[in-house]
C-alpha cells in the first residue's frame, strides 16, 4: 500500500506539471502588405508528453502490483485455497486484477492519465479492506468448496477491473466535456475517450455475462436450484442489465457524450454497491464475508 501511494504521488506531480504547462498564443505576424499567416499550430502541446512523474509513477504502480499480487499468492498458500473466498480476500484479490489491467493495457494504449485515478483507488481500498474486514484464514464452508470458486469469482473481479478502467475514461470523458484546459489539455479528445471507455466496457461486459452464467450453474450444484432471488444474485442481474442498458443505448440509439458516461459510472456505482453495502448488510446465501 506504500508503494501504492508513492505511486499515486508521482501521478499526481505530473498531474501538476501538466496543469501548470502553457500552450504558446497564437499570433497573427503583420506585414507592410497584406497579413502573413502564423505558423502552423503544433499537433499537441508540450504537456501531453508522459512527464518524468508519470513515467516514475507507472514503474511504482508495477512495482506495487508485483508486491501485491506475491502478498495475495502467499495468503492463498496460507489458507490452502484461492485467496477470494471473503470480503477482506476478494478486496485484495480485486484490487489487484484491476491495477493488473492498468498496468497490461499498456500493451495496448498507454493509458498513464489514468495513473491518479487507479492508484488512489488502490490505497483507498486497500486501506479500507485492512482496516475493517481482515480476518485470518479459515476454511471454506462446503458451498464454497468447488471449482466453481475458482472460475466464477476470478471472472467476476476480471470484469470488475475493466469497469474500473471505463469509469475511470469516463470520469475524465465529462471533465473533458465541460472544461478543455490545464491537465484535461493534454488528454485524447473527450470522443477519444468516450470510445476507449466503451471498449472496455464491452468487455468488462463479456466476462460479467459468463459471471452471470457461471454462477447460475454453480447455485445448482450447491443448492440445487439455478436461480433463487437471493440478494447476490439479483444485484448481479441488475449490474448486468445497467451495462446490457449502456451498450445497446450507444450502440443503437445514439446516446453518447454524457449520457454514456453517466450510464458507465452507474454501472460501476451499482458494482461498488454490490461489494459493499450488499455484503455488509444484506441477508442471503452468499454471506461468506468472514465478518
Amino acid at each position: 500500500m506504500a508503494v501504492y501511494t508513492l505511486a499515486f504521488i508521482a501521478y499526481a506531480v505530473d498531474v501538476a506539471r501538466r496543469s501548470a504547462a502553457k500552450v504558446p498564443a497564437e499570433r497573427e505576424l503583420v506585414g507592410a502588405g497584406a497579413p502573413i499567416e502564423a505558423p502552423a499550430a503544433p499537433a499537441a502541446p508540450a504537456a501531453a508528453l508522459p512527464g518524468r512523474g508519470a513515467r516514475i509513477g507507472y514503474v511504482l504502480t508495477v512495482l506495487a502490483w508485483v508486491l501485491h499480487v506475491a502478498g495475495d499468492v502467499l495468503r492463498g498458500l496460507s489458507a490452502g485455497r484461492v485467496p477470494w473466498a471473503n470480503m477482506y480476500e476478494f478486496a485484495l484479490t480485486g484490487v489487484a486484477v484491476i491495477v493488473g489491467v492498468f498496468v497490461v493495457s499498456r500493451v495496448w494504449r498507454d493509458l498513464n492519465f489514468l495513473g491518479v485515478f487507479i492508484t488512489g483507488l488502490a490505497t483507498v481500498f486497500l486501506g479500507v479492506a485492512t482496516v475493517n474486514f481482515y480476518v485470518a484464514p479459515t476454511p471454506l464452508p462446503p458451498a464454497l468448496q468447488s471449482y466453481w470458486l475458482v472460475i466464477h469469482v476470478f471472472v467476476a473481479t476480471l470484469a470488475t477491473g475493466f469497469f474500473a478502467l471505463g469509469s475511470g475514461l469516463s470520469i475524465l470523458q465529462l471533465l473533458k466535456e465541460r472544461r478543455d484546459s490545464g491537465f484535461l489539455r493534454s488528454l485524447p479528445s473527450a470522443v477519444q475517450l468516450e470510445d476507449l471507455a466503451y471498449r472496455v466496457g464491452v468487455v468488462g461486459f463479456i466476462f460479467w455475462t459468463f459471471t452471470l452464467i457461471a454462477g447460475a450453474v454453480w447455485a445448482e450444484h450447491a443448492w440445487g436450484r439455478y436461480w433463487g432471488w437471493d440478494t447476490k444474485e439479483v444485484w448481479t442481474f441488475v449490474i448486468w442489465v445497467i451495462y446490457a442498458g449502456y451498450i445497446h443505448a450507444r450502440a443503437t440509439r445514439g446516446w453518447r457524450g454524457s449520457r454514456s458516461a453517466w450510464l458507465q459510472l452507474i454501472g460501476f456505482a451499482a458494482i461498488i454497491f454490490n461489494f459493499t453495502v450488499v455484503n455488509l448488510f444484506f441477508k442471503g446465501l452468499h454471506a461468506y464475508s468472514g465478518l
